[in-house]
């Protein structure tokens, strides 16, 4: 299917516009992740409805609607913009009026990623590149943090990884590599085509 025809099926409107922007220098451009690398990543790797899936830079909801539509699993999305989590929270009201009727939950919170406390059950956690490696690794302490607390199998996945990241988990994470998923058609173009999965197991 096509971008607007998934956006379509799920009644919500996920599409960027190119004025779309977070004015600050640690966070990036709202920018979705294509429907087709979302498949892509799913034909992959494995999800199911005893997940939570937490969303850092989310925007409008995509990935969150996505992942509950298809594995019906409980979904998190964190972004500090008020106007994309005003049209996520109103992408979840059609969604839920017309399709979203399986069981798991879609929450959206408004905060500084670097703020949200990982919760004890969220254990994947999403980046299409949403920020600096600055602000990724407060994040990282938090969920490090959570998982002293309680302890679990959680997977960090990374679409469109940057070379800090990429570097900064190679040298100064306790999580170790797991996957690599190459988008055919594009990563022979750009090799940051591609997500990147990381495990760390109880």
């Amino acid at each position: 299917m096509k971008e607007y025809q998934y956006d379509k099926v799920l009644h919500i409107n996920t599409r960027s516009k190119q004025m779309e922007v977070n004015n600050s220098v640690h966070y990036h451009p709202y920018e979705p992740t294509p429907y087709a690398a979302l498949e892509e990543l799913f034909n992959q790797y494995e999800i199911s409805d005893q997940d939570t899936i937490v969303d850092f830079g989310c925007g409008k909801g995509r990935l969150n609607f996505f992942i509950h539509y298809k594995y019906h699993s409980n979904c998190v999305g964190i972004d500090m913009n008020e106007h994309f989590l005003d049209e996520a929270i109103k992408n979840a009201k059609n969604y839920f009026k017309n399709v979203g009727k399986n069981k798991g939950a879609i929450h959206f919170h408004r905060c500084l990623a670097e703020k949200y406390e990982i919760q004890p059950e969220e254990n994947k956690f999403y980046f299409f590149n949403p920020f600096s490696v600055q602000v990724f690794m407060k994040v990282y302490d938090n969920i490090l943090l959570s998982y002293e607390k309680t302890k679990r199998d959680i997977d960090l996945i990374f679409y469109y990884p940057s070379d800090d990241y990429q570097y900064y988990l190679e040298t100064q994470s306790s999580f170790q590599f797991m996957k690599e998923i190459l988008l055919p058609g594009l990563y022979e173009k750009n090799p940051y085509e591609k997500f990147l999965i990381y495990r760390l197991t109880k």
